[in-house]
């Protein structure tokens, strides 16, 4: 085929049907009428709903098609486009514009030109690199769910075990759905802890609730070798296994741009400018294939998340449309069910700021999730972490059973709209008993920063516990004797906040970290003792906090 280009109408290639290709390829054609736009897709299906599929096994979701949002039929009756499925792009060739495709259907091969080239390849599952991981399956594409309900159906679910490698969100989701099914679930994660966008007090909670389902979590180990029927894992134990699903990580599918000398990041995602053009001209890249900058880190990243992808394909189609459009830093903001609960965070963990010598406050409360004399409210437990220097939020976490979409939704629109966290104090929310407090769980937080900010009160962290008692530092849980009577702290005196006042000379003259259950006492007890001249601290989130990150 001829290899020279036109002005008019312009032919734009897309690679890969799915989020950010086919949200750039439907924004495009309502920004350009005219365009001749193919996109190719190397499964059969398009525009499929990949975050529904776990749910689709798990029987929350019961009718197959309902996954299918579009088909190549409706995309060319509706938006004009060419989509053609079943078509394997296997080389780009930069210099001469043009592309190589494989048919699969007709076994055909033949090259194609473009005016203008997205890379929406996505990323692809990764498998451990161990013998027997031929039996894994793995859960991106309506192919392979439809491999995974074969395999399950065939399953005795009284008897059967499946195996789940990595508990990040893919994996959670599999673990709980498979549970749904009846069957036997082992859950492995290499990590001390599942859910690694959050800090491991965090997770506690998360983790005895897969436990009281009936999921066998083995954390701190991984897969060595798969068996016929089972799994053999580094700690030296065996599982069962009928079943081996593989959710331990994704890659970008970056082998065409690799190929096509495209500038590729450290980790693998293509290199792409703010207008998402890569280091050949006319040739651009979105969604996880592509690496965004860290909305946090300031840094090159890789961010797998649908929300972005969309957003990216629709925002590229504006460049192309003549329009001076830039890439949005990613912020991660991710949510996931995992039973009864729902577990969201954003941006980066205080665990990762504190390697990098980040300067940060960290702030723990556990309010409920509307009025507590309304019927039906539930605890949240929510972590904030802030800026020490400018009081800007860096990431938050949120675990509880009711109230965290909202909550999460509320703190990302903050970071993007470049509010401080003491600012969350003055946000008007929606105010009714059954939807939240006068004081919603957002503000309180706010009142939290401002306080730390200006200097009205002073926390530590659980983790930091030990090195203050060694150093001489008295622990006092002002907490009720009862309250004291059915856990507590090793080393602390208790001395309840109401008689605290007529107990100051029991303090003496050393430093002191007060505690309640959850940090409001405990903020009180810092304002008596420090306007009586002591050197006092609040331990952040109180007892509760403490008992989780230690159990």
């Amino acid at each position: 085929m001829s290899t020279t280009t036109t002005n008019y109408p312009r032919r734009i290639l897309v690679i890969g049907g799915v989020a950010a290709g086919m949200s750039f390829a439907t924004r495009m054609r309502r920004r350009d009428e005219h365009a001749e736009i193919i996109i190719f897709e190397r499964s059969g299906h398009v525009s499929f709903a990949n975050c529904g599929l776990a749910y689709y096994l798990g029987g929350v979701i019961t009718d197959r098609d309902e996954l299918l949002l579009q088909t190549p039929a409706s995309l060319g009756s509706r938006f004009g486009l060419d989509v053609r499925v079943n078509h394997n792009v296997t080389a780009i060739n930069p210099g001469e514009r043009t592309i190589t495709v494989h048919n699969s259907v007709d076994d055909t091969t033949n090259t194609e030109r473009f005016d203008e080239l997205v890379i929406a390849t996505g990323a692809s599952a990764t498998l451990p690199a161990i013998p027997g991981s031929e039996r894994m399956l793995v859960l991106r594409n309506i192919e392979d769910v439809d491999a995974l309900h074969t395999s399950l159906g065939d399953l005795d679910t009284t008897t059967a075990n499946v195996v789940v490698l990595g508990a990040g969100y893919i994996g959670v989701e599999m673990a709980e759905n498979l549970a749904k099914r009846g069957l036997k679930v082992t859950l492995v994660q290499r990590p001390a802890h599942v859910l690694s966008t959050l800090d491991s007090e965090m997770v506690t909670p998360i983790e005895a609730h897969l436990r009281e389902h009936g999921v066998d979590l083995r954390v701190g180990t991984e897969a060595v070798a798969v068996s016929d029927s089972s799994v053999k894992l580094s700690d030296g134990s065996s599982v069962a296994a009928d079943v081996v699903v593989a959710a331990v990580g994704v890659r970008p599918d970056n082998g065409l741009a690799v190929h096509a000398g495209l500038a590729v990041g450290a980790a693998g995602g293509i290199r792409v400018t703010a207008g998402y053009q890569t280091s050949e001209p006319h040739i651009y890249a979105v969604g996880d294939v592509a690496e965004k900058l860290g909305a946090i880190s300031g840094e090159h990243e890789l961010v797998a998340l649908a929300g972005p992808a969309n957003r990216d394909g629709r925002y590229l189609a504006d460049t192309l449309a003549g329009d001076q459009v830039h890439s949005k830093p990613a912020l991660g903001t991710a949510i996931v069910g995992v039973f009864e609960l729902t577990v969201a965070s954003l941006g980066s963990t205080e665990r990762a700021l504190r390697a990098a010598g980040r300067a940060i406050r960290v702030i723990h409360t556990h309010p409920v999730s509307h009025a507590g004399y309304y019927p039906g409210a539930e605890s949240l437990s929510l972590k904030l972490i802030v800026d020490a220097d400018t009081d800007l939020i860096l990431g938050a976490q949120a675990v509880g059973r009711d109230g965290v979409d909202k909550r999460m939704d509320v703190l990302a629109t903050a970071v993007s709209a470049g509010l401080t966290a003491s600012a969350l104090a003055d946000l008007e929310l929606a105010y009714a008993p059954q939807y939240g407090s006068a004081k919603d769980p957002i503000n309180h937080l706010g009142y939290v920063a401002k306080n730390l900010r200006d200097g009205l009160s002073a926390s530590i962290q659980w983790h930091e516990i030990d090195a203050e008692l060694a150093a001489g530092t008295l622990l006092v849980d002002v907490r009720t004797a009862a309250e004291f009577g059915r856990g507590a702290i090793p080393h602390a005196v208790n001395i309840p906040l109401d008689d605290l006042r007529s107990r100051l000379t029991e303090i003496g003259d050393r430093r002191v970290i007060v505690h309640c259950q959850v940090g409001q006492r405990g903020h009180t007890a810092v304002r008596i003792l420090t306007q009586h001249g002591y050197d006092a601290v609040n331990l952040d989130g109180g007892y509760r906090t403490w008992v989780a990150a230690t159990a």
